[in-house]
């Protein structure tokens, strides 16, 4: 059985809060939390991997933290420049249960991202005080699944590792498959390689080069499986792609990722009319159908805003939806629903049922 990361790190891999640390002074602009915002400082800081790095958060107050399941995240708040506030979404990587003080997140340095990133490596430090959401979990593991295949790319391991730990405490089966784009920008390697005859670690996605090879992990459906992925656009696009050409059940291949899906070169504009009230909204190429909507003062519920959660989803009247989201059975997008917050439409004009 695979172990948890131990409480003793080496002062190499991480650095602790002394007991009497002080956070640094928070930015200028700080505001007073959100109700719906937790305050929790940062215990311990890692070096995961190439550009991750490993934050652990404890309760400001000292009190557990909220209790999570595997494939839970956080926003995070995050400054980006000019001061601007902004929430960013973190997987735990935490054994679910283990230990209710810690959450443990990844956090992948991208240079050119909007600066959620580059705010959580170069500004926090040990005894930082931030402001999370309580876990939310739109990529839970099914309790009636017979096996589980366990698929990560790059920084998308951390709700992976954790769906591990949970299956191998409940001794269920599963297997892991973790790629990246070398070995040392694979976090948590030997937490992975833990798990003994259960996980095959790549480099690269090239078959032919021993990377991973999404084809023969997905050519073998079987009844009970469940699949479960994490990572790249690219490698998500392609395993709901080999699922639906390997006729896997509905329902049976699940995956996150926190960025919306990239604006496609034929994109236009679309007219969205809500049935209830008559009202027309013109929706720009490049906005989506929910923020439109939420722009002009109609009412929807929504939450991620990144096609995971299905909060958003709508029926659709008249008009054929272009799907764009991670989280719609196939029936459910036969039956003509569709997720405003990032799928288009094949047609000019949409009539939706709000």
């Amino acid at each position: 059985m695979a172990q948890a990361p131990s409480a003793e790190t080496p002062p190499t891999a991480a650095a602790e809060m002394p007991p009497d640390a002080a956070a640094p002074p928070p930015p200028e602009d700080e505001k007073p939390a959100l109700p719906e915002l937790m305050r929790v400082k940062v215990h311990r800081l890692r070096h995961e991997a190439e550009d991750i790095r490993g934050i652990e958060l404890v309760s400001e107050s000292g009190a557990p933290l909220p209790a999570f399941k595997a494939g839970a995240h956080v926003d995070v708040e995050v400054i980006l420049p000019g001061k601007v506030r902004a929430r960013r979404s973190y997987s735990i990587a935490s054994p679910p249960g283990e230990n209710p003080f810690v959450y443990h997140l990844a956090v992948k340095w991208e240079e050119h991202s909007t600066g959620g990133s580059v705010f959580l490596h170069e500004n926090v430090r040990l005894g930082y005080v931030i402001e999370i959401t309580p876990p939310k979990n739109f990529f839970e593991l099914r309790p009636d699944a017979e096996h589980s295949i366990l698929i990560a790319g790059g920084v998308g391991i951390a709700p992976i590792l954790a769906m591990a730990y949970e299956l191998d405490a409940e001794s269920m089966s599963f297997e892991i498959h973790y790629t990246g784009h070398t070995r040392e920008r694979m976090a948590f390697r030997p937490q992975v390689e833990g798990f003994t005859g259960k996980s095959t670690m790549y480099v690269g996605r090239d078959p032919n080069k021993g990377g991973l090879n999404l084809r023969a992990i997905m050519s073998r459906p079987k009844p009970g499986t469940h699949v479960y992925a994490c990572g790249p656009t690219s490698m998500i696009e392609e395993v709901h792609a080999l699922g639906h050409e390997y006729k896997w059940p509905d329902g049976a291949v699940h995956s996150e990722v926190f960025k919306k899906p990239e604006p496609r070169p034929g994109d236009g504009p679309v007219e969205v009319v809500i049935k209830s009230s008559g009202q027309t909204i013109q929706v720009p190429k490049d906005m989506s159908i929910l923020d439109a909507m939420l722009a002009a003062g109609v009412e929807s519920d929504y939450d991620c805003k990144i096609g995971t959660c299905g909060t958003c989803s709508v029926q659709v009247l008249e008009g054929m939806p272009d799907h764009r989201d991670n989280v719609l059975l196939e029936a459910e997008r036969k039956a003509n629903r569709m997720c405003t917050c990032v799928s288009r439409s094949e047609t000019p004009r949409l009539v939706l049922d709000l």
